[in-house]
């Protein structure tokens, strides 16, 4: 623990849905849910205007509709998301050298490391400029905990939602933590906040009253030596400015699960291409392939295969996927698919000739893609849930959003017409109306909002799904491109 609140906790507020809203004016100030759309999906992010009707993430995304209906309801756009999260971690890391990134939106900072505060006051004016210079640069609110510990730290940040600053006093931890409930603690998920509850401990206060030798009583010797630890606010964890990724891996869940054979094998090696793309663009290679099979009734089976050196080529990814799923019984469906690589090296494999020669069996052929489906299974952000591993520091979570890029998808096989589908929220260009996003679509229908960041809320147009003058395009920067851009 620190004499003085210098560890710095940022974490952004609903990042996802606040960079929508700010991406798309007619948008502001309502209820806006990010995550997978179809019947399967899962809420990534929601608006505080949306979870003022009890969305949340990690919900399905039918119970979210339920919950609110009139809410605006889109597919999440990562690369936007990467590109504003990379604007926020350099201003991070302008204040220090020691900035410990958990997700796309959230990190720790050691204002001692770099010189940016050394007392309360000090650290507080750094926390109200840093807060200032993000809205700045993006148009966005973060909340900011500041204290001696990077516990105490993320309790304040929490505290502080949305758009606060809350500084926890070195001194002031036990009274600040005593009232709150054991489920703030960092490590007390459900059922071991259940456990406590029965045994009538709900507050961290009541945690401490308890004692250590209670604690290793009820949960075991090393949970319950740092719950104890934890309740009067103890932890001496560094900020660490890098943290090396323990696996890279992409998933999908599909709307109606998959029979074919043909078609699963067809899904796996599209993932194996997917999880590669994510791997070389970490700059990481890896020995062991990761298969997962999440069937009809709901088992979910991993099955492994460790390679002679890591690799980062396709094919070779693509083969061992498919010798994986040679042993998996897909007779009664598939609900999702997701291919991983684990054992991360920063080196590729020179003789990825003769791992495929020893691998065995080449990969099959796939088929066509069955027409309408579309996976559509999200991660939470990384506030709520597992940090998302393409963001600065996020190790091993996997993303599962077949249209997350906003990118439009052909349906059918290649003899079939190229039926166009418009995921809700994604961007597009018309020749004559300019850059504008998917409001709905359907019945050979898409609707359009023309409107750019800081523009006034936009024109709705609807169009043939085929307009040959309607084309998907990339995100618009939220702040910097001029008005008259086209």
């Amino acid at each position: 623990m620190r004499a003085a609140p210098t560890i710095l906790h940022l974490d952004m507020d609903a990042f996802y849905a606040s960079v929508e809203q700010a991406s798309k004016p007619s948008l502001r100030g309502k209820a806006v849910i990010v995550g997978g759309l179809g019947p399967r999906g899962v809420v990534a992010t929601a608006s505080y205007e949306a979870r003022r009707f009890g969305v949340h993430s990690a919900m399905p995304t039918a119970q979210a509709r339920r919950l609110c209906p009139n809410g605006a309801y889109l597919i999440p756009r990562f690369s936007l998301y990467r590109e504003v999260s990379d604007l926020v971690m350099g201003l991070l890391r302008e204040l220090s050298p020691l900035v410990e990134p958990l997700s796309l939106d959230e990190a720790f900072v050691d204002l001692e490391a770099g010189g940016t505060a050394f007392d309360s006051a000090s650290a507080r004016a750094t926390g109200e400029r840093l807060r200032a210079d993000i809205e700045a640069a993006t148009g966005l609110s973060g909340s900011v905990g500041l204290a001696g510990s990077k516990m105490l730290a993320k309790v304040a940040s929490e505290e502080a939602k949305p758009a606060g600053l809350l500084l926890i006093e070195p001194g002031t931890e036990r009274e600040l933590l005593a009232p709150m409930s054991v489920r703030t603690l960092p490590g007390v998920g459900p059922a071991t906040g259940e456990h406590l509850r029965r045994a009538g401990i709900t507050t961290v206060g009541e945690l401490a009253e308890a004692g250590e030798d209670e604690l290793v009583r009820m949960v075991g010797k090393a949970h319950g030596v740092g719950l104890y630890r934890m309740a009067l606010g103890l932890d001496d964890r560094p900020v660490v400015a890098e943290r090396d990724a323990k696996s890279v891996s992409v998933e999908d869940t599909f709307d109606v699960d998959l029979h074919d054979r043909v078609r699963i094998r067809f899904e796996v090696q599209r993932l194996a291409d997917r999880c590669v793309g994510r791997l070389r663009s970490s700059g990481h290679s890896g020995r062991t392939i990761v298969l997962k099979v999440r069937r009809y009734d709901f088992s979910t089976l991993t099955r492994s295969e460790t390679l002679r050196g890591p690799t980062d080529d396709p094919s070779v990814v693509r083969e061992a996927a498919a010798r994986l799923l040679e042993g998996v019984d897909t007779t009664g469906g598939v609900r999702l698919l997701g291919v991983g690589v684990t054992g991360l090296a920063d080196y590729t494999q020179e003789d990825l000739f003769a791992q495929v020669l020893g691998a065995g069996a080449e990969a099959e052929e796939a088929g066509a893609v069955a027409e309408g489906a579309v996976a559509e299974g999200v991660e939470p952000e990384g506030e709520e849930a597992a940090a998302e591993p393409d963001g600065a520091g996020g190790t091993g979570a996997a993303v599962s959003a077949g249209t997350a890029g906003g990118a439009v998808v052909e349906a059918g096989g290649p003899d079939a017409a190229a039926a166009r589908y418009w995921p809700a929220g994604s961007d597009v260009r018309h020749a004559l109306y300019g850059p504008g996003w998917v409001q709905g679509s359907g019945v050979g229908r898409v609707t359009v909002r023309f409107e750019r960041p800081g523009s006034p809320p936009g024109r709705v147009r609807t169009f043939r799904m085929d307009d040959p003058e309607l084309e998907s395009s990339d995100p618009l920067p939220l702040v910097g491109r001029a008005e008259g851009a086209a």
